[in-house]
């Protein structure tokens, strides 16, 4: 079979019909420079041979073929690099949550510029050292009752500033994360059957891929996904590809977010003390609570923050509840060591409840059989809601203490002292129950929450524990959050010189595709030439 003589202006015609459309997807690759998350486009090409086996083999029957092909316009990805983005993006989340949880915690526990606890409880011991000197004026009574209720009113706001991150969080997670990833999941579906669509139609929808993968990317950052490719068939012979969205939990249970066009949907009930998240998949099932089984991402470090106490459950991670336990150890342990101190000597009383005094106007105590004093307890604080333990002791936290109302009417003050004089009577110029008071202040108290010490120390170093624990734990939350954003930079650049568009490597391709057009139309010129040599040039003789 003799080869046509105007094949080759079907090579040279093709051949400028594709360095034209590389050109073109050229300088949409250019035109698209900045706009983020574009993915660099490609021409893709084959070299075109329509000419099948021929019965007879000849040797000089030398096959060629008839140019070039355009086979689609495709993107440059590379998805091992955007899996591990996602992955990394993951991991960023959960530190970023964890780093903004203890970020609103650092305002109510750092007292490195400002007066707080520690402060409240130097003045109280200052005021009891001074009452000591004067055992017997009402005024330093009030003084030290005045500074106790200015450290209670700084336990209340701390607790009450405890609760409102606790409540910031939840309802964060609950009307502003949850509806957002759900929002995502619905447009990354609704794009998933526009770009089937599409390529059903013929078109390769680049710009909804590139749409649906910046959706991807951010659904990555509030849970670990991995995305799934199958071909689905539409027709004899024909199919598209189709993606799934899966969630695999650390149990190595997967969960379909996005299957084709379905999408599943995530509700999270915020309770007091803990938050719950729950997924109904794309494949039909029922409510699975993922809470406990989120390996990373934005949702994790806010249950986390929410949930985990630290040492306090067993956790890796101190949430906001492991310093709410600690400030309530502190306050708990505050005001049962002062209740116990501050028992006072039953005093023989008359009939009508006045107390009995001798010759010198001194109450008389009342003695056992043994002749030591027999004590009444006079607490200094109370609770507000009543809340007791297994034995029925006061349980005491930051918001439920006040001062106990006898102590504000005058029923009672301070003990000043627990030891008779060599009269029998309660010595009114002693001190020595003051003095335990003050060796109180700074001696070591063991605190503990839910059966665990945390530490051993005074009021005031307990709280200057809780204040360094944060401070140690934000500052690790950070340098991981520095180091993960490093990591994710470095993928994103690796991901952005294959994907991303360079200006240099395009003006290169410019110069190329145009150099392989002008080519192109030089071959369509010799073989102009040669046909009309051919044609009007040969078979004349003698002109």
């Amino acid at each position: 079979m003799i080869r046509s003589t105007f094949a080759g202006f079907t090579t040279a015609q093709l051949g400028m019909a594709a360095s034209q459309r590389a050109l073109d997807v050229t300088g949409q690759n250019i035109a698209n420079i900045n706009t983020v998350g574009y993915t660099r486009q490609r021409l893709d090409i084959a070299s075109l041979n329509t000419r099948g086996g021929e019965l007879y083999n000849q040797d000089n029957a030398i096959k060629v073929g008839f140019g070039v092909e355009m086979t689609g316009v495709s993107q440059l990805r590379d998805p091992f690099l955007d899996a591990q983005y996602r992955s990394q993006m993951s991991k960023l989340g959960t530190t970023d949550a964890q780093v903004a949880g203890f970020e609103q915690l650092t305002a109510i526990f750092d007292e490195t510029v400002v007066d707080g606890v520690r402060a409240a409880l130097i003045s109280i011991t200052t005021a009891i050292d001074q009452y000591s000197q004067q055992v017997g004026n009402q005024e330093f009574d009030t003084m030290v009752r005045s500074n106790m209720q200015i450290l209670l009113n700084l336990f209340h706001d701390n607790a009450t500033r405890l609760q409102d991150v606790r409540d910031n969080a939840g309802q964060g997670l609950k009307t502003t994360d949850v509806p957002d990833l759900n929002k995502l999941l619905e447009n990354i579906a609704n794009l998933n059957r526009n770009i089937k669509n599409s390529h059903v139609l013929g078109n390769p929808a680049l710009e909804l891929m590139d749409e649906r993968n910046n959706l991807l990317d951010e659904l990555s950052s509030y849970l670990p996904i991995t995305t799934q490719y199958s071909e689905q068939e539409i027709g004899p012979g024909q199919s598209v590809e189709v993606l799934d969205v899966v969630f695999t939990d650390t149990n190595g249970a997967k969960h379909y977010l996005v299957s084709d066009g379905d999408y599943g949907s995530f509700d999270a009930d915020v309770f007091p003390d803990s938050a719950t998240l729950t997924l109904f998949d794309s494949k039909g099932n029922i409510g699975f609570n993922v809470t406990d089984i989120l390996g990373d991402g934005t949702l994790k470090g806010t249950l986390d923050f929410l949930n985990k106490k630290g040492d306090f459950d067993g956790t890796t991670f101190k949430g906001v509840g492991y310093y709410e336990e600690a400030l309530n150890s502190l306050v708990n342990v505050f005001a049962n060591v002062f209740n116990d101190l501050n028992q006072q000597p039953r005093i023989q009383r008359d009939a009508d409840g006045n107390p009995v005094l001798d010759a010198n106007k001194n109450v008389i105590p009342v003695l056992d059989a043994g002749g030591n004093l027999i004590f009444d307890p006079a607490p200094l604080f109370e609770t507000t809601d009543g809340r007791v333990d297994a034995n029925g002791d006061p349980v005491f936290t930051a918001s439920n203490i006040k001062i106990a109302e006898d102590w504000i009417n005058g029923t009672y003050r301070l003990t000043a002292s627990t030891v008779l004089t060599p009269e029998g009577t309660i010595g009114s110029t002693a001190s020595d129950n003051l003095l335990r008071m003050i060796d109180a202040m700074s001696a070591d108290q063991t605190f503990s929450a839910n059966g665990v010490r945390f530490f051993k120390g005074s009021f005031y170093n307990c709280f200057a524990n809780i204040e360094s624990t944060l401070g140690v734990d934000k500052k690790s939350a950070e340098t991981t959050l520095k180091n993960r954003i490093a990591v994710l930079n470095e993928t994103s650049n690796s991901r952005d010189a294959i994907s991303g568009v360079q200006l240099d490597e395009e003006g290169m391709n410019l110069m190329h595709y145009n150099q392989s057009y002008t080519a192109a139309a030089r071959l369509m010129t010799t073989l102009d030439e040669a046909l009309d040599t051919l044609i009007n040039r040969t078979g004349v003789v003698g002109r």
